[in-house]
């Protein structure tokens, strides 16, 4: 047996590969979503069900984030990160619903628990 490897011989195939399986199949739904855009009815109930199906997976990656953590996150206890979920929430809210107002104040809560011995 050698120590022979496809990339020896073709060292751009790792390239090839993302471009394949990656970009392409990623590239033609967003191709075929902006050609069907037009004909569909932001109104409709295909387009309601498909916001809601987008929301709830939103919502659930989130509560995943706050009540399952893995990493870094784990080490900062359950209170601190649902406290800052809902001040996170609260200033989306109070700001007109400006997406960085809210990560901005959840990632406030976080740091000030990070500086003050004591919390933890």
């Amino acid at each position: 047996m050698s120590d022979w490897a496809y990339s020896d011989v073709v060292p751009w195939w790792p390239y090839v590969f993302i471009l394949l399986g990656g970009w392409l199949p990623t590239d033609v739904w967003r191709y075929i979503g902006v050609v069907s855009a037009s004909r569909i009815d932001e109104t409709g109930e295909a387009a309601t069900i498909a916001r809601t199906i987008a929301t709830s997976l939103v919502a659930a990656v989130i509560a995943q984030l706050v009540f399952y953590p893995s990493g870094a996150l784990a080490d900062i206890p359950t209170w601190v990160r649902v406290v800052a979920l809902c001040i996170g929430f609260a200033a989306y809210q109070l700001s007109r619903r400006k997406i960085l107002a809210g990560i901005f104040a959840a990632e406030i809560v976080i740091g000030i628990w990070a500086l003050a011995p004591g919390l933890g």
